[in-house]
């Protein structure tokens, strides 16, 4: 399984792979799940098999309660 860590910089989505030298970016959140699945492609390509991906994201929802305690 490959792990990556999604983010907005302000600017753009971009993901960053956890213990795998991967990095993608996109304008879109939906861009960026395209352009992840192809830098994951790239970077195991010839593998047997390709891997999972799970995405980690740390989303604020506006409008949200905030958990106290």
């Amino acid at each position: 399984m490959v792990k990556l860590e999604a983010y907005c910089d302000g600017e753009s989505w971009c993901a960053r792979g956890i213990g795998e030298d991967i990095f993608t970016q996109g304008q879109t959140f939906d861009e960026l799940i395209e352009n992840i699945r192809e830098a994951v492609a790239l970077h195991f390509e010839g593998a047997a098999q390709m891997p999972e991906v799970l995405i980690l994201s740390e989303v604020k929802l506006p409008g949200a309660q905030t958990a106290i305690g």
